[in-house]
Order: structure tokens, then sequence, then C-alpha cells
């Protein structure tokens, strides 16, 4: 049990952190930072006990949920729904997440709204990270895509699906920048790049929040983890990040940012700790930024228990002192620990934390309430039979399908070996993701069902029949089936071609799942290798949620596609591409390493003092057996057409105020249609502060029919060429600028240079 008792040190600091809030001139700035709530909220306020006041700040885990849900946070004694429910009547929690359905939340809300002395509607909350009960592709995946728009429809129909079954509120999108495939949460968020990022934030956001926020299909967004949790030392989930405030303005925050200014209003404190501060115990980042310098007027949610775990991270003593710390750091609501509800009274009482700051957070919370419409009907998005008659709908599935095979990326594909003849050729699928209900919607899906997904082989059967196709598992994920190897062995030695289903099961990616080896695990190598000594074509169909170093046969296989976690329409979306219904758009958005010694890997880095452009030169900035590239480069992605960079336009200067159009013309001369993603990089060769080798900066997506070519434009402009100066504030300097419209950020395009000059 936590030491109740607060030290001398401690209440000091509590005193301190008062006067300090009173005397401080961002207490103005950051008072004006909130939404406009109507009167009926401050009267509200006004005959609450601090009790009550606390009970609206503290978030809890739903007793009634469902099975997935259960196991995807830390296990904890809660009390049984029966005293939940009189927990709720009581006025001692907000809301709860991760409840079961219209169901719960209607019996929830009816006893609040009946028997509660203040009647204020509970919030219901939950985990829709890529899909309610209609799944799409992990948030990873789908950033492949290269289409915000699309992540902007599918994060509408869960809103519409989630909506209905009684949700208000989603912890998603996550927006944390990932440049060390080692970390499972890589598979949440957009990918590498910073621009990716923002544009994916902001369609999220947009899609889950709608054009109304009160509709009843319509909840609210929350933009995680707060901040930099992508830069966990090692890849590790829950580690240390220690960057500096330019890579923390110039990398990390940016995706905040676009999610916050699309509209968010709430943000969650992230677990990792920043250059010594825990983000839930950190002033700077959740008050002095996020609403003084951003402006940003919802409320701040802590993690799953993140304000007790300060006491881990050796921040605070005791329970009490995280709360306080969490509090007065700008945390309004607590999540699952409990703390808020047992100590923030007390503190309050005790002069530790001032009733004034208790009452904001419970003034930004009932505003939210407020904005939700919970205050003008508490059971607008209350309804079973709605529920229901939204759920896996024909659009929905037909949404999850086109998501699914926009998101896959074809790596590889010697020969022409895809796409696939649909008759005449006999198909071997072999690998422990070749059939069953299992590892097809992916990690974080608390409320999908893999028993109502569509796997590879049902896939491939329902668009190249069933009489000239065999499966064959041939291994299990991460250890050898006795007699595997040699049916699989058997099974190719039959067909024509190979279809080799490999990669990472659920359980592999997502929270808690960091890798040091970020590699196909050594039985499906194993497997791989066997096939591939038959001779027999192999289309490599991976399944993965990060970057993977890919080795041998693997590597070596003449066409490789990936297919990240699609789910509910996985199956039929790989066989579109398969066998050439639709020519594959995705592109990398996060790189695929020669080895997986190279992570942290990311295309923007730096260049160095000694550069590394090939194996020869000695002392260089590169491994012993490797330059420091990717094998697979952000941005990369082959279709079925044969696509063509050429005829750049570009000025020779910009101006200081002015703009720069510059152009290429992309062609496809193959003899099938395609999608190109185009892409606009650029690199400062000379500045105050060291730039990257390449910096995305825009990119389009053209449909280009056989034998067709589009002159694509893009313009620039000065703030395009910013960055975080010495000053730590946006800054541009006149020079020289490479510039590249190109198929990836390894490729060379179409290259040239220009100057920025002031006049």
């Amino acid at each position: 049990m936590s030491d109740l008792r607060i030290s001398r040190r401690a209440a000091l600091a509590g005193a301190s952190a008062i006067m300090a809030w009173a005397a401080s001139p961002a207490r103005a700035l950051l008072q004006a930072a909130e939404l406009d709530v109507p009167a009926s909220v401050d009267a509200l306020i006004a005959k609450m006990t601090l009790e009550e006041k606390a009970g609206q700040l503290n978030l809890m885990a739903a007793a009634w949920s469902g099975g997935v849900a259960t196991t995807l946070n830390p296990p904890s004694s809660g009390p049984s729904f029966d005293g939940q429910l009189g927990d709720a009547v009581a006025g001692k929690l907000t809301g709860v997440f991760n409840g079961n359905g219209a169901a719960m939340a209607r019996r929830m809300q009816s006893a609040v709204m009946r028997e509660s002395r203040l009647k204020i509607p509970l919030i219901f909350a939950a985990d829709v990270i890529h899909g309610h009960r209609t799944i799409f592709p992990v948030p990873v995946g789908e950033a492949a895509s290269f289409e915000p728009d699309l992540a902007e429809r599918t994060a509408r129909v869960a809103a519409s699906e989630a909506a209905g079954a009684g949700i208000d509120w989603t912890f998603f999108p996550m927006v944390d920048v990932a440049r060390d495939q080692r970390w499972g949460r890589t598979m949440e968020g957009a990918g590498e790049d910073v621009r990716l990022g923002e544009l994916f934030a902001a369609a999220r956001v947009r899609g889950f929040q709608g054009r109304d926020l009160k509709a009843n299909d319509a909840m609210m967004a929350c933009v995680k983890h707060f901040a930099a949790y992508g830069a966990a030392e090692g890849g590790l989930d829950y580690n240390t990040v220690d960057v500096s405030e330019r890579t923390l303005r110039e990398v990390y925050l940016p995706p905040y940012k676009a999610g916050f200014d699309a509209g968010a209003l709430s943000a969650m404190a992230s677990f990792n700790e920043i250059s010594g501060v825990p983000a839930h115990g950190n002033p700077w980042l959740l008050d002095t930024l996020l609403r003084g310098e951003w402006g940003f007027k919802g409320f701040v949610v802590g993690d799953y228990t993140g304000d007790e775990e300060m006491i881990a991270h050796g921040f605070a003593k005791d329970s009490r002192d995280a709360t306080r710390i969490a509090f007065l750091a700008g945390v309004d609501m607590s999540m699952q620990s409990n703390n808020y509800f047992l100590h923030l009274p007390a503190l309050v009482r005790d002069g530790d934390v001032p009733e004034e700051r208790l009452d904001r957070s419970v003034r930004r919370v009932l505003a939210v309430k407020h904005a939700l419409g919970l205050f003008d009907d508490p059971f607008r998005r209350i309804d079973p039979k709605r529920e229901k008659a939204r759920t896996r709908t024909k659009a929905n599935l037909a949404v999850s399908r086109e998501a699914a095979r926009k998101s896959i990326v074809l790596l590889k594909n010697d020969g022409d070996l895809l796409p696939l003849p649909r008759t005449g050729r006999k198909i071997a699928i072999i690998g422990p993701f070749a059939e069953g209900k299992h590892d097809l919607n992916g990690p974080w899906v608390v409320y999908g069902d893999n028993a109502q997904a569509v796997d590879l082989a049902e896939g491939v059967r329902a668009a190249a029949g069933t009489s000239n196709v065999t499966v064959t598992l041939g291994s299990k994920v991460e250890e050898p089936l006795p007699g595997g190897i040699e049916a699989a062995v058997a099974a190719a030695n039959a067909a024509d071609v190979v279809l080799l289903a490999i990669g990472e099961s659920e359980n592999m990616s997502g929270e808690a799942q960091s890798r040091t080896e970020i590699v196909v695990p050594a039985p499906q190598q194993a497997l791989a290798e066997a096939v591939a000594k038959t001779g027999k074509p192999i289309v490599v169909v991976l399944k993965n949620g990060r970057g993977l170093a890919l080795e041998g046969a693997v590597k070596d296989a003449p066409a490789i596609l990936v297919t990240w976690f699609l789910g509910s329409e996985s199956g039929n979306g790989i066989a579109d591409v398969l066998f050439g219904a639709y020519s594959p758009s995705g592109r990398l958005p996060v790189s695929f390493p020669h080895d997986s010694g190279q992570s942290p890997y990311y295309y923007d880095h730096k260049a160095t003092g000694r550069p590394a452009p090939n194996l020869t030169e000695p002392y260089r900035a590169r491994y012993r057996t490797t330059t420091n590239t990717a094998l697979y480069p952000f941005g990369h992605g082959l279709t079925y057409g044969v696509i063509e960079y050429r005829g750049l336009e570009l000025p020779q200067s910009m101006g200081w105020d002015g703009t720069l159009t510059v152009s290429a013309t992309v062609a496809n001369t193959g003899k099938r249609a395609a999608e190109e993603v185009v892409q606009l990089y650029i690199r400062d060769r000379v500045g105050s502060v060291t730039r990257p080798v390449r910096e995305l900066k825009a990119f389009r997506k053209i449909a280009l029919a056989p034998g067709a070519s589009e002159k694509v434009t893009f313009t620039l402009r000065r703030a395009d060429l910013e960055f975080i100066g010495l000053e730590l504030k946006p800054t541009v300097e006149p020079g020289t600028f490479d510039l590249w419209i190109a198929p990836s950020a390894q490729a060379d395009g179409v290259h040239g240079t220009f100057d920025l000059v002031k006049a």
C-alpha cells in the first residue's frame, strides 16, 4: 500500500506551485484557452462537493466489458458492474471505457440520470483504433495508402459504428512519429515521417469528429500520446525519451499540433518521460506549450494508471504525491488509478491544490460533455437498434476492402510475376497465415472479431476458384510444425506458384511488443529457405505491423507484398492485388532496413561529417557490412505499370516573399493501369543548424492509364523551407536547396537545385 503521508519537501513544493500559479502571467493566457460553456455549467460547479468534482475527473475501465477489452490493459481488481453502477450514481466517476455496447451504456446512463444528485451525464470512451466492428488496416498500414482522405473516411465509418454503440469518445489518433521499428506501437501511427504524420493526424480527427460533434454518428478524438512516445530509447515500450527541444519541436510535436488544429478536444499524456520529467508530471508540456502556446481548449486525460506510475519513475513519493504532481502539471482527468477521486479533495482541503484549479479542470470536462451534446440528450448515442443497424454493413465492408487493397505495398516484382492469372495455374498457399480465422484484424481491436474476417485462402479461392488452390501451414508462427516443412515442400513441388504467407502474429506487434530483432521468426525463415529450394516462383505475402529486416529466401523472393494487418476484408483485399483487379498503389510509411542493427533507421537522417555513399571508403558513417541506407526506403512501392519520371521544370530561384512552382512529367510506359505516389523532397544544403539529407514536403497520388503521362506540379512557399533554428523558433535562411520529384526517399527521380533569395 502506498504511503499516504506527505513529506515536508512535498508540502513546500505544493505550496510553491500554488503561489507560482497565482502569480504567473501564463495564468490569464491559460484561462483564455477554454471552451465556451453556458452559465449553467458554472452554476452546476458551484453546487458540487469536492468529492463530486473529483469524480468528474475520474475515468475507469468498464466493469461490464467484452472479453477482448480485458486483455488489452494490465489486470486490476475493479468493482462488479453493480458496484460501478453505484459509484456512477454517487458521482465518483465521470465515465467508463471499453464497455459492452449500447445496452450497458443505457443501464448506466439511465441510473445516473434517474438517481444521482446532480444528473451529470456519463461519458463513454473506447479504444477504437482502426475500426469498431468493421475493422480497417492497422494505422501504419493505412498510412501506406498515402491517402489522408481514405483515413478520414475509415474514421468516419468507425465513428458511425462506435457512436451507434453508445461510445462518445475514442482514444485515437495515435500520432507518435515512429523511427525505431523495434517499437511495437509503430503499428498504431503513421510511420516515420513528419509531414505524413501531420496529414493523417488531421484527417483522422476530422473523420471521427465529423462536421457536428453533437451528431449521433460523431465522437470525440483524442490525440495521443503526448508527447514523443515514439522516441522511446531502444524501441522499448514505456521507456525513457531524451531529445533536444529542437528535435521535439521539429520532428515529434508537429503531428500533435495538426491533430489539435483539426479540432481534437482531448489529449492523452504519454507514459514516457522527456529529458527526466514524466509526461504526466510535466507542466511545460501540458500547460505552457499545449495550452499557453498552442491554445488547446479541451482536456488532458492521463494514460492507464500513468499518474500512479510516476512513483515507479522515482518522480513521486506515493499516490497522493503523484496525484498532486499530475494535476498541477495539467492532467485534468485520471484514468484507472482512482487517485484523483481518492486524493484531490484532501489536497484541496489541505491547501496543496487550489480549488480554482480543480474547478477549471471540472469546467473543461463539463464543457466537452456539453460540446458532445450530452447535457442536451444523455442518450443521443445510446440506441441498441441503431447499434445493430450500423454494424458491418455492406457499405462499411466495401470501405474496408478498399482500404485493404490501397494499404498493400508491392516491394518487388521481378519478371512481372504479379499479377497472377486467375486460371490455368496451380497455387500453393504456404505458411502460418495461409488460412484460419486468426491474425487478420491486427493488434488493438477491442470489438472486432477475427472469426468474421476474410482470410487469405478464402480471398484467393473467391478470385481464382477452389480446384487449383492448396493450403499447407508449414510451420507455426514462432515454432516449427512437426512434418511441416516436408509437407510444404511437397505442396510447392505440386504447384506452379507459391504464395508464402509469413510474418508477424497479432501478439508480436502493438503495445508492449517491442522486438530486439525485427526479422521473420526463425521457423518461418527456415520454411522459406526450404520452399525456395524447390525452384518454384514465390510471392511473399508479408504480415507485419512494422518495418522488417528481410533476409535470405524471403529477401530474394521474386515478388514481395507487404500486407500489414488488413482487417475485416484482408483476404479479399490481397486477392484484388494478387490477381490484378487492383494495381498496388501503397508506399512504405516506414523504412525497411538492411539489418535489425541499423535501428533506429529513418530516411531523413543527417549526413554527418563523413557520409557513406558506398562500402569501399573507410572511416565513414556506416556499419561494417552496410551503407547508411534502407533495403526498401520510405515512400517505396511498385505498381503493375512501368513508371518514368522526366522533364523537371524548376526555376533557378525563389523570392523571399514569393513562391516556387516546380513540375515534372510522370509517365506510365507499361501495359497496365497504375497509380503513382509522386513525392517532393528537398534538402537545405547549408544551414545554421544541420539539415537532413532529404525531407518530404508534398506528394500527389495520380492514376495513369497504359501509355499515359501527366505533368505533376507542386508549389513551395518560404514557410515550407523553415526549420527550428538556434533560438528554438521556426526560421528560414537564404541559400541553395536540392529538390527531387521522385518515387521514394532514396530514388533520384528528377533532381535539380534552386536558390532562396532574400532581396
